[in-house]
């Protein structure tokens, strides 16, 4: 029987969920950071603007 891929992800954010975790917020304090939180930048060096 081939294994579910989607089921097996599913599986594990429950489990998350169940122990307590919000796996939507993000693991880290932005006040913690050595420096400016920048946007990504793209292969020509322009900063990514959110649309494809």
């Amino acid at each position: 029987m081939k294994t579910d891929l989607y089921q097996q992800i599913t599986d594990q954010i429950i489990r998350a969920l169940e122990q307590g975790t919000r796996p939507w917020h993000q693991p880290w304090n932005a006040g913690h950071a050595a420096g400016r939180i920048t946007r990504p930048l793209r292969a020509g060096g322009i900063p990514y603007q959110g649309i494809n």
